[in-house]
């Protein structure tokens, strides 16, 4: 029962990623910077990517559920290597990768995928428990990217303001 709530909670919680490009913008917001400053043709290659991890974090629910490990280990493969700064760019493109994206946001790029590598493992490992923290680690890092640097499109993680001289 408690793996039902655990994975009802996490379907739940994951946010959808890779969707149309959401029309809110924060009126606030004067410059564009990181995944906003990319090129129309690197932010869809990002966007391709990004819906192709969604589509494996969705995928992995599933397969977790009924103890496919073989599933969850394949899945976590593909996700540990689809990094969009290995895929075939020009030299231009890594170029403005490297000058659009802060160090930060590499960092967690390089996290996400690490962690896919440990979800490979502890799937082919047959280890139900591993299983379910490195995919609560994946979620985790989705929501730390999204609401460091992607609240123009995620805007449930733009901060409210606290009312003047109330604070908690």
């Amino acid at each position: 029962m408690k793996l039902i709530a655990a994975i009802l909670f996490l379907t739940i919680c994951i946010p959808p990623l890779g969707q149309a490009e959401d029309k809110i913008h924060l009126e606030a917001k004067t410059t564009v910077s990181g995944v906003e400053a990319l090129s129309p043709g690197l932010r869809e290659l990002l966007v391709e990517e990004m819906v192709a991890l969604e589509d494996g974090m969705m995928s992995v629910i599933p397969a977790y559920a009924s103890g496919n490990w073989s599933e969850i280990a394949e899945i976590a493969d593909k996700m540990e290597k689809s990094y969009i700064l290995k895929k075939n760019l020009t030299d231009e493109q890594k170029k403005e990768l490297h000058t659009s994206l802060p160090g930060a946001f590499i960092k967690l790029d390089q996290q996400f995928h690490y962690l896919a590598g440990m979800l490979n493992h502890a799937a082919k490992s047959q280890k139900p428990e591993l299983v379910g923290f490195y995919f609560s680690k994946l979620v985790e890092s989705c929501v730390t990217c999204h609401a460091d640097y992607a609240t123009h499109k995620f805007s449930a993680f733009v901060p409210e303001k606290q009312a003047e001289g109330h604070f908690h």
